[in-house]
């Protein structure tokens, strides 16, 4: 049986994640912020497990890795991410708002790549996935959404930098678009639902091969500029 961590999977693209990881089988091993934020990932049935995690607290990754210590985990997806204040100009930043987007978007993953990445590397498949955003590609901002856009930049140069730090040890490493998703974040009137996006994303984690470590790439393959 194959195993798959997402963080982030109370809601949104992490709870689609899960749901269809689950269908088909997969052990789905799971990150919330709170014991509430489980309970739909509970009702799912199949072979789900939750952990209460905050992925900006260090200690309490490394903790949770160390319980998990013999666990095998096919592909790692960090999926948790916040958005922080929309739309606002250079003149009216708060910055301790802009922080805690840096430690959700950036750190987190980064914690979790590192703290788990011996439990990736002894897998069969070996992949660890973090999901950006079309928003993280410096060739393309237009503009204000700080925060955000900075954060994915940032995780997208962290993540090419641990592909490379980690060549060695024969984990894939991407970073994906999931789309203007349908979901709390990005609004009702976004172009695709959840399913269509996690069942790209899937397909396209499916198909990755240690040639594509280091990359950014849509939901549906293509790959996109830094």
């Amino acid at each position: 049986m194959s195993t798959v961590m997402i963080t982030g999977a109370g809601r949104g693209l992490g709870l689609e994640f899960a749901t269809q990881y689950a269908e088909d089988g997969w052990a789905v091993h799971t990150t919330v912020r709170s014991e509430s934020a489980g309970e739909t990932l509970r009702a799912l049935g199949g072979n789900v497990t939750v952990h209460v995690l905050d992925v900006t607290n260090n200690q309490a990754v490394k903790t949770l890795s160390q319980a998990l210590k013999g666990l095998a985990i096919d592909v790692l997806i960090n999926n948790a991410g916040i958005y922080g204040p929309r739309g606002v100009a250079h003149t009216d930043l708060n910055y301790d708002e802009w922080a805690e987007v840096m430690r959700v978007n950036v750190f987190g993953p980064i914690m979790m790549g590192s703290a788990f990445l011996e439990q990736v590397a002894h897998s069969s498949q070996r992949k660890l996935i973090t999901v950006s955003s079309l928003m993280g590609s410096i060739s393309r901002a237009p503009g204000r959404d700080y925060p955000y856009r900075s954060s994915k930049a940032a995780v997208n140069a962290a993540m090419a930098n641990f592909a490379r730090d980690i060549s060695d040890r024969d984990v894939t490493v991407a970073v994906l678009h999931p789309g203007w998703v349908q979901t709390d974040m990005g609004g009702p009137s976004a172009d695709i639902t959840t399913d269509v996006s996690i069942s790209g994303m899937r397909s396209v984690i499916a198909r990755l091969s240690p040639l594509d470590s280091g990359k950014f790439l849509n939901y549906d393959g293509t790959e996109i500029p830094w």
